[in-house]
């Protein structure tokens, strides 16, 4: 039986009841967060909360706890759902009000968090790697806000879903934005490239932290364009995501990528990565 935070209070799940009225529900007016917990450790915790706060400064929503109050709920709630891998949802809307698409004079915001266990992909994903799809790019022009209004962002993994894929790439005006539920990175003659930030692409936790790390252990690496044409050249293509961590992409509307096997750069960050996680959890500054 899971415990989820609700507005001030620990409960059961199945106990946890919102009213219809609110605007989360009725008009998706709310942002959220997804961060790891790893051995009761928050993975990049102040960066998350970081985001989280851009994210309701973008709705114009003040935010209901402190970070220390949130970091003090979170690990309390880790705390009553013990797994060794935990993705922690957060959520936060503009609360109960009569339906009206203007703000509520006095909102008072909702808070929900849940915490489930962190499903280990499987081994093939990153021996083999996985494949994607690309699709148009038909979502809104505020993708850097981490809203609940997810549908469009549902409407493109499903089409991923549909063709027995990983996941799907977005592209806008002939230029790779992202996936639907990930970042996007190619590496062209030993270079890691992501699209820089912009109001088309979610500012990734990980995909940060594999520029961070990648400068720190002088990989070429760049914030740059990628044409559909740079992508289905690309010697490696990955996606990365709090989840997924750093995923091999080995396939792309059904044509090879590279070599059609996980790169070697993409190991090298990838053994690079583990040692920055473990290294964190060892000293339990997460």
């Amino acid at each position: 039986m899971s415990i989820v935070y609700l507005n001030g209070e620990f409960m059961a799940a199945e106990n946890a009841r919102v009213s219809v009225f609110d605007r989360g529900y009725l008009l998706g007016d709310g942002v959220y967060e997804v961060i790891p917990a790893f051995a009761g450790c928050l993975f990049r915790l102040k960066e998350h909360l970081s985001r989280l706060q851009n994210s309701l400064d973008a709705i114009k929503l003040e935010n209901p706890l402190t970070a220390d109050q949130w970091e003090q709920m979170l690990k309390q709630l880790i705390g009553q759902n013990m797994h060794p891998e935990l993705s922690i949802y957060l959520q936060v809307t503009r609360g109960v009000a009569v339906r009206d698409h203007a703000f509520p004079v006095d909102p008072q915001p909702g808070v929900f968090a849940m915490a489930n266990p962190i499903h280990k992909l499987p081994a093939s994903y990153f021996e083999n790697g996985v494949a994607a799809i690309t699709a148009d790019d038909n979502r809104w022009q505020r993708c850097n806000i981490k809203a609940i209004s997810l549908l469009p962002n549902v409407l493109l993994r499903q089409q991923a879903v549909e063709k027995g894929v990983a996941e799907a790439i977005l592209i806008r005006d002939g230029k790779v934005t992202e996936g639907s539920a990930s970042n996007v990175f190619v590496v062209h003659d030993g270079e890691i490239i992501t699209p820089a930030k912009s109001q088309y692409i979610l500012p990734g936790i990980t995909r940060d932290l594999v520029l961070e790390l990648a400068e720190t252990h002088n990989i070429p690496c760049a914030e740059k364009d990628i044409s559909r044409q740079m992508l289905f050249d690309a010697d490696e293509v990955w996606l990365t995501s709090s989840t997924k961590e750093i995923l091999p992409v080995t396939r792309v509307d059904e044509k090879m990528v590279g070599k059609g096997t996980p790169g070697k750069v993409w190991q090298q960050m990838m053994d690079i990565y583990r040692d920055y996680k473990n290294g964190l959890l060892q000293q339990a500054k997460c």
